[in-house]
């Protein structure tokens, strides 16, 4: 049985300051100047992180007039979690299975 975990979604999420935004987009929808405001990132460096979120399907945008809110998907997250959670089954299924050394 081969369980397998999305590793490109883990190295999206590996960033500190990207794990920063979707903790704050776990608990509201955010602007840009929100999450400059609570990051103190810079506006331009909080951009490219948004766009790699945004293209691995970890966050979705609402255009609000001139603003566009940002808001963490997450079925996205959960899949995530649920590749983990069968990893850590595997593991506890086989916890007393071992190879034999040649």
């Amino acid at each position: 049985m081969m369980t397998s975990v999305d590793t490109d979604l883990i190295r999206v999420l590996a960033d500190p300051l990207r794990l920063r935004i979707v903790t704050l987009l776990a608990r509201e929808a955010l602007c840009t100047s929100h999450l400059v405001e609570e990051t103190g990132a810079r506006q331009t460096n909080l951009s490219n992180h948004l766009k790699v979120l945004r293209e691995a399907g970890v966050v979705e945008t609402e255009p609000c007039g001139r603003f566009t809110y940002y808001r963490l998907k997450p079925d996205v997250i959960e899949a995530l979690a649920g590749q983990f959670a069968a990893l850590a089954a595997v593991a506890r299924a086989s916890a007393d299975s071992k190879r034999a050394c040649p």
